[in-house]
């Protein structure tokens, strides 16, 4: 009877351990799922009265106390019955919201100029095709409110020469066409007039007019002389003003800010600035080693630099008009396109168009770029091939350059992170990380040797000189911005190990100075995914496969480089005999 109840007793207490771990399981799944609501609803402006966004000191400000609330609730937040993709949710929600706090800290908003692009260059991304009258209107709402965003940008780049916070005066030679090519004498010559030119079908005559009328007004009221207004603002107050040091160290708390761009940019607080120039020079060492082998094999009768300047000087390496540079760019995204299947388990239903760089931006572009769309529209993505300066655009490159940008790169990668389940939270679909997203961009392009895309050994090399070409921006970008590095320095030590073309160099070259930190995060990104890759593959042996690998990577869309090893060594143990 006594053994009976110590086993009742026992039992009680069983299930009462059992109903508190549930309820404290399900009590930590609601309180995360709070957490994510808070964040995705909140809003620090009225939308409605800032077409084009609030960019205001106070707004920075009061987004960071927000997030630092958030994060405070987070860190006592238990992992106790969460499932992996919530507890992949909340590192990410704490690594998203802890960069919200760095935005304010560091006063980022004082900054929004970039050698290839800026507020006011980021106006082009909203001359999209119109295609009913509710697009229109709004766009026309766009173009009214560009004024207001002006004024807001002018006070933030006032501060920012006030305190010190400003670009180097290097990175923008050329940088009056981002101005000057929008400043029209005709209403009709301007690009954000060209939607008007195609209005939807399936307008009234009177909405025509009526739409026609206002884009004219918009276009020589808010649009035109707002232009002449930057050109003015930016040649008589910012360029004067503009540093002649290139390193953002030599900035008060410089050396801090960088360290935190690298902790950002590589989705890790493992390296130092010494460590990823270590790491750069150690690839640019191997990487050149093949690039010497493929030299030798074609018999190439001269230096590494004379086969450099032979692929930027043979015309069978160019071609000869834009539609043509199209048409090879097409063909080899549609080569692409046929292989997938055998690489991957889920396709995305999104597709994908390639198109020309628009002109208005095209001079400042390297080579080409993509464009996703949202879940719900009814756009396709973007592949952008840069038709400008033709001379530049080397044809043994293309290839890499394909599937960086399309498949398998980031219209595969993007579309799928759109497409993801409803149990995934929305601010996870809409997260972009450099690491993850182009560091799957540039193993796209080691992919590619396996899926037939690379047809001649000048492609090969041209993949190389890409990769290579990621890896030289692991030595300069921290020689810029930590080791003292001029810009000499820099064009020198890229021209000399890549086969980019000088233009593509020294466009380049302004962009990480520009951009602290943001080019390292190729490299380390894809040197992770590789990494990943050989573990998986000598811990499973035959029983690897790729397609469950690339699943892996993919499958729950954007992640940090330690969340993508944590997912790679559960795969490893799931699979391993």
């Amino acid at each position: 009877m006594k053994q009976f109840r110590f086993t009742l007793l026992a039992v009680g207490l069983m299930l009462l351990f059992v109903t508190s771990s549930c309820e404290e399981s399900q009590n930590n799944s609601d309180r995360l799922a709070a957490l994510i609501s808070a964040h995705e609803n909140y809003d620090s402006y009225d939308h409605k009265a800032y077409k084009l966004g609030l960019y205001t000191p106070e707004r920075y400000a009061k987004d960071a106390v927000f997030a630092d609330s958030l994060l405070v609730e987070l860190k006592t937040l238990d992992t106790i019955g969460l499932s992996d993709s919530e507890k992949i949710s909340k590192e990410l929600l704490t690594f998203v919201l802890k960069d919200k706090v760095a935005f304010n800290t560091y006063k980022r908003y004082l900054n929004p100029l970039l050698s290839d692009s800026g507020f006011h260059l980021n106006l082009n991304y909203r001359v999209r095709p119109l295609n009913n009258y509710e697009q229109v209107i709004d766009y026309l709402n766009v173009l009214n409110a560009i004024p207001d965003y002006v004024d807001q940008h002018f006070a933030n780049l006032r501060q920012g020469i006030e305190e010190g916070q400003v670009q180097a005066a290097v990175i923008f030679k050329g940088y009056e066409s981002t101005y000057d090519d929008h400043i029209v004498l005709d209403y009709k010559d301007s690009y954000f007039y060209s939607p008007f030119e195609n209005l939807p079908a399936g307008l009234t005559d009177t909405q025509r007019d009526s739409v026609l009328t206002a884009a004219e007004l918009a276009v020589e009221q808010n649009v035109i002389p707002q232009f002449i207004r930057i050109k003015k603002f930016f040649e008589e107050e910012y360029y004067p003003n503009a540093r002649e040091d290139i390193g953002i160290s030599s900035l008060p708390g410089g050396a801090e800010f960088y360290q935190d761009r690298i902790n950002f940019y590589t989705t890790s607080e493992q390296y130092t600035a010494q460590d990823i120039h270590d790491i750069g020079l150690k690839e640019v060492a191997r990487i050149k080693a093949r690039m010497e082998q493929i030299i030798a094999d074609l018999e190439f009768k001269g230096s590494f630099a004379d086969f450099l300047q032979f692929l930027r000087t043979d015309p069978q390496f160019y071609a000869k008009t834009p539609r043509e540079l199209l048409m090879i760019a097409r063909d080899m995204a549609k080569r692409a396109d046929e292989q997938l299947p055998r690489f991957f388990k889920t396709l995305p239903r999104k597709p994908y168009g390639v198109a020309p760089v628009p002109d208005a931006i095209a001079p400042k572009y390297t080579g080409g770029r993509y464009v996703g769309t949202s879940k719900k529209s009814t756009n396709p993505g973007y592949y952008w091939v840069n038709t400008y300066d033709l001379p530049s655009r080397t044809l043994y490159t293309l290839p890499a350059l394909t599937v960086h940008e399309a498949v398998p790169g980031h219209h595969l990668q993007g579309a799928l992170n759109n497409e993801l389940g409803d149990s995934i939270p929305q601010f996870r679909k809409n997260l972009y990380l450099s690491a993850y997203g182009e560091g799957w961009g540039l193993y796209s392009e080691y992919l590619a040797a396996e899926m037939g895309m690379y047809t001649t050994p000048y492609e090969e090399f041209g993949q190389l000189t890409y990769e290579m070409w990621r890896a030289c921006r692991l030595v300069v970008d921290t020689g810029i911005h930590a080791l003292g590095w001029t810009r000499d320095e820099v064009v020198d030590f890229m021209a000399s190990n890549t086969a980019l073309s000088i233009h593509e160099v020294n466009t380049e070259t302004d962009r990480y100075i520009s951009w602290p930190g943001q080019a390292l995060s190729y490299k380390i990104g894809e040197l992770k995914i590789r990494e990943l890759r050989q573990k998986a593959e000598e811990s499973l042996g035959s029983e690897f496969d790729i397609r469950e690998f690339h699943e892996v990577i993919l499958g729950q869309g954007t992640v940090t480089l330690d969340i993508l090893e944590q997912r790679i060594n559960a795969y490893i143990e799931r699979n391993s005999k």
